[in-house]
């Protein structure tokens, strides 16, 4: 179990970069660890202490990276070995960790591993479904050289590794082996539930499923004491717990669930929905955590959710058919599904960062970027990152015909309207009020060492709820509606002093001044007096 002492990733703020589409460093149209490597003052400044890179090994991308033919060579499109080692030291003297994905689950079928071997073709479990439903029709493919068929939940071009096989396993160790000897912090485990899945082979389904995720955590504590595995689980609450295990398997989840949460909450204008969200939540064991994002790389995920909270949120933010992927999710970034309006893109994000546990950003996010839907797929949220009203939005110095992918050139998000440059001079913009709320978050340790306090509001447009440490309150509270509301914040038998608002200039007297005004998708993170900040 990992040591309190150890627990960097519960006080982390964790930022999501796909390299081809972050930061063109050599001219040659697509984003590599050379421009990375030159962007991490801004990520530092930024105050983010650890970064998640999505894969970068050698790849026949067709399905961005995920189809991995060599896990230890980096794809010659993004840079070098050395150049990926020269990033990983920079991050490090900029005071930031580097995790990157682990994808043990399936290979490319490009990968000498799948190419050496044959099969059998056993029966599907039952209700067995593809990851890619209307895209992949079935499970097994036949390969006319093994002449034999393969399992695949994902495309047909990634067969499945049978993590039962002592081998496989024993190449996953290698693999974290050789990544941790680099200095990587960790890995994000990509599709933690099928690694461990019945997928139709009897020798496929240990007694121990969970086994070889404690094998993973205890190996790389064992070389890097105190390194991290951040899961990819999203299966409802009840069944994603088990995968903290106690601590000994994944010590960080992806906050699927409550994501989908949000936004239902955000579409109803009501703190309700979202409390339920919370609610739903397993206590993690000690040195573990839930990591809270408003999205990922991927579609949002709806298919684990009630069907009308699914149809509320969709109707509100992805009316359109090209908006939607593969039935269940949402293939937009959040600034447009908010209307690009400021005020509620911030309230998003500070309730992200005011929850319990880390929070993450994907790229981009931070400058309220927009999505392109002419895009196939998830390429419609992975657009190049918009850096200056420069050309090709500064992002790269080729032709505009040689980019990995178009820049949002048009309409409200275009990159001459939201980029970084233009952002970072105004006090007011969206990048700065994130940086607060992340210089914020680092300097209050209430948020990691306080106990989490469940409180409410007469007005159910209003999110609150608190960290106590001590005696003293940290008050977080949103209000959700487009709408000023004047409300009393039930503290539940407590007695709040005067409380001071960390971020804008408000004072609130919670026992003797009860009902709180609030403008329209305001929020505040009140503190109680005598509680250093």
């Amino acid at each position: 179990m990992p040591n309190r002492s150890s627990s960097w990733y519960e006080e982390a703020v964790i930022y999501s970069i796909d390299v081809e589409k972050f930061a063109d460093g050599n001219g040659d149209g697509i984003g590599d660890f050379v421009g990375l490597t030159e962007k991490l003052t801004y990520l530092s400044e930024l105050g983010i202490t650890c970064i998640w890179l999505l894969p970068f090994y050698r790849s026949p991308d067709r399905d961005n990276g995920y189809d991995v033919s060599d896990f230890y060579s980096i794809n010659p499109k993004v840079g070098t070995l050395d150049d990926f080692l020269t990033f990983l030291h920079s991050a490090g003297e900029h005071g930031i960790r580097v995790i990157i994905d682990l994808v043990v689950n399936h290979t490319s079928d490009q990968h000498p591993w799948f190419q050496a071997a044959s099969a059998d073709p056993p029966p599907v479990a039952s209700g067995a479904k593809s990851i890619f439903p209307g895209e992949v029709d079935s499970l097994w493919t036949y390969d006319e050289v093994a002449r034999a068929y393969y399992f695949h939940s994902f495309y047909e071009f990634q067969p499945e590794l049978n993590a039962a096989n002592p081998r496989v396993r024993e190449e996953i160790l290698r693999i974290v082996d050789y990544w941790i000897a680099f200095g990587v912090s960790g890995f994000r485990l990509d599709a933690a539930p099928l690694i461990i899945a019945d997928k139709g082979l009897e020798h496929a389904n240990p007694r121990d499923p969970h086994g070889i995720l404690r094998e993973i955590g205890s190996y790389l504590q064992s070389r890097r004491p105190g390194g991290v595995l951040l899961g990819e689980v999203n299966l409802p609450p009840e069944a994603s717990d088990a995968y903290f295990g106690e601590g000994d398997q994944l010590q960080l989840l992806l906050n699927f669930m409550l994501a989908c949460y949000l936004f239902a909450g955000f579409a109803g204008e009501d703190a309700a929905s979202i409390n339920q969200g919370l609610s739903l939540l397993p206590e993690p064991p000690p040195g573990c955590a839930w990591v809270n994002f408003l999205r990922n790389l991927d579609e949002l995920d709806f298919s684990r959710v009630p069907a009308d909270l699914k149809k509320n949120v969709f109707d509100a933010f992805a009316p359109k058919e090209e908006m939607q992927a593969f039935g269940r999710g949402i293939r937009r970034r959040v600034a447009p599904m908010l209307n690009g309006d400021q005020r509620r893109t911030e309230l998003a994000f500070s309730i992200i960062f005011s929850l319990s546990g880390p929070p993450l950003i994907v790229y981009g996010d931070e400058i309220g970027i927009g999505e392109d839907l002419s895009q196939p797929g998830r390429n419609a949220v992975r657009v190049p990152m918009q850096w200056s009203a420069e050309r090709n939005a500064g992002f790269s110095g080729a032709n505009a015909g040689k980019l990995c992918q178009p820049i949002v050139a048009e309409g409200p998000f275009s990159y001459k309207k939201v980029n970084v440059a233009d952002q970072s001079n105004d006090p007011n913009s969206l990048l700065n009020g994130i940086r607060r709320f992340i210089s914020l978050r680092r300097n209050q340790p209430i948020f990691t060492k306080g106990r989490l306090v469940r409180l409410s509001a007469e007005d159910p447009a209003v999110l609150v709820h608190g960290f106590e440490d001590a005696g003293s309150l940290l008050l977080l509270v949103h209000n959700l509606a487009g709408r000023r509301i004047k409300t009393e914040i039930n503290f539940g038998g407590m007695q709040p002093g005067k409380f001071r608002d960390l971020i804008g200039e408000v004072e609130y007297a919670g026992a003797i001044q009860p009902r709180l005004e609030l403008e329209p998708y305001a929020y505040h993170w009140f503190i109680s007096e005598g509680n250093g900040s």
